[in-house]
Order: structure tokens, then sequence, then C-alpha cells
């Protein structure tokens, strides 16, 4: 029987990672930005635990660490999507590449 150790989820944590900055590199429109930026932080939260799990020693500073990173996402994720509001009430669009009419 194969046991999951450490290597399983930093393996799981870089393919969330990956994909999350390849969504942020590929998507056009501030929503599809979000979710990469989402998914990565989502790959250091499990980093944090795994780290935490398999030397942290019963400490749980990865685990309130985790927590931490969970309540900036939150906090990022409500100002964007205020952001994102005010951009289409402009531009009747979310495509991020009309960002640059908004100089002014």
């Amino acid at each position: 029987m194969l046991a999951i150790g450490l290597i399983h989820y930093l393996i799981i944590a870089a393919v969330l990672f990956c994909a999350g900055v390849f969504t942020m590199v590929t998507k056009r429109n501030a929503i599809g930005i979000l979710i990469g930026v989402e998914l990565v932080l989502n790959s250091a939260n499990v980093n944090l635990i795994a780290f935490d799990r398999y030397h942290g020693k019963g400490a749980m500073d990865g685990q309130i660490a985790a927590l931490f990173v969970i309540v900036l996402a939150a906090a990022e994720a409500a100002i964007a999507v205020a952001i994102c509001m005010n951009f289409y009430k402009n531009l009747v669009t979310v495509d991020v590449d009309q960002g640059d009419a908004l100089r002014g």
C-alpha cells in the first residue's frame, strides 16, 4: 500500500501553482485572472499545511499561517470584485486589455 507523504503534497501544490500561473497569463478577463490568483494562494496553503504536518512537531504554525492566507484571499477577492464592478460600469466589459481607456 502506498503511503501519502510530503512529496505528494508538494506535487499537488506545484500543479496548483502552475495552473494558477497559466490561468493568470492566458485569461483576458479580470474574473479569470482572479481565479488564477486564488489557485496560487491555495497552492501556498497546501505547502504550509504539508510542511506543518511533516516538520511542524505539532505547533500548528502552518495551519495558522494558512488561515491568515485565507483571510487575505477573502479581502483580496472583495476588493477585486469591487474593482471589476467599477471597471464594468465604466467600460461595459471586464477585458483587462481595455484598461488603457481608463487613463486620465
